[in-house]
């Protein structure tokens, strides 16, 4: 083409490098990936000794973390309800089931497997018989086992300073099972003497239910002798049966509140009026061995005869 020149489109072949030979900076830029590659390997080094070393103590972390929670958790969940006043109403039923009504209630429709006789000498207070009871209130079986022991010593004394109380709450069996507390409660009689022992409370504090009553060293001889495991409720009926356990279902009771427990006392006809009622006179008979049948009009009444010929 005119006007342009062949040798303009040849391509330019590049200056040579200026200062060291091409060996030399080759041997400079292959010493240079060296120190980089050296440069890495020493950061990964160091990040993983970092992580050896932080991970043990993460670990530690969470698991104190996790064991926080679960505290705070367990102590909300076994915050157990309060111990209160009880009603004069519910209190009166309690302590006063109508004659009518034990007689109508009977015995148990079966033998309950928790009663044994001891075998052994009478347990006495100042020539009273006396009945032991150890138990907790944060235990479901002592809270369904007060309700017909203590219907059951109405019919030889009398009682002051019984307080509502409830069993543990959820995640115990029978959780917040209305119940009474022996707890600063005392108990008068011409024929029987009463100790009631309430271990604990309902409340868990650290993963362990609150300490409350001390059972004293001669009681604690008693239980061991009778109860070696130590399972609660533990009751003796002076000196001649022992009760370790419930005498009667958990589940009849569970569920329903003081006051309709208590209304159904003089109803031998309902589930936990027969079961309360009738329990009460089984225990009423295993006393009235103690007591030398006294008094007369309880110890020789039907029910309590016919309840008696249970006892093991």
């Amino acid at each position: 083409m005119e006007g342009v020149s062949s040798s303009s489109t040849r391509p330019k072949r590049p200056a040579p490098l200026a200062g060291k030979p091409k060996g030399a900076a080759l041997k400079d830029r292959e010493a240079a990936r060296r120190a980089l590659a050296a440069s890495a390997r020493t950061r990964n080094n160091q990040r993983r000794r970092l992580v050896t070393v932080l991970a043990p103590i993460g670990a530690v972390l969470a698991v104190l973390a996790i064991l926080v929670v679960v505290r705070a958790t367990t102590s909300q969940d076994h915050a157990g309800k309060k111990t209160r006043a009880a009603a004069a109403t519910v209190i009166a039923q309690v302590t006063g089931v109508p004659v009518a009504a034990f007689e109508a209630a009977g015995a148990p429709a079966k033998r309950s497997d928790t009663i044994t006789a001891t075998g052994g000498g009478a347990l006495t207070d100042n020539g009273k018989a006396r009945v032991l009871y150890v138990g907790a209130e944060y235990c479901p079986f002592c809270a369904t086992e007060r309700w017909p022991l203590i219907v059951a010593l109405s019919r030889f004394g009398s009682w002051q300073g019984l307080k509502y109380s409830y069993s543990a709450s959820s995640p115990e069996v029978f959780p917040d099972t209305s119940t009474f507390t022996f707890h600063g409660a005392t108990y008068t009689s011409r024929y029987v003497s009463f100790t009631g022992v309430e271990t604990a409370t309902n409340r868990q504090v650290n993963g362990s239910y609150e300490p409350l009553d001390q059972l004293g060293a001669d009681d604690g001889a008693i239980m061991k002798q009778y109860d070696p495991q130590g399972s609660i409720p533990f009751t003796d009926l002076g000196g001649r049966w022992v009760i370790n356990g419930a005498t009667y279902d958990p589940s009849v009771i569970h569920g329903r509140t003081h006051a309709e427990i208590a209304a159904t006392l003089d109803k031998p006809g309902t589930a936990s009026g027969k079961a309360i009622d009738s329990a009460a006179n089984v225990l009423t008979a295993a006393i009235c061995q103690s007591t030398g049948g006294q008094p007369v009009a309880v110890c020789t009444s039907p029910s309590v005869v016919a309840a008696g010929k249970t006892l093991p």
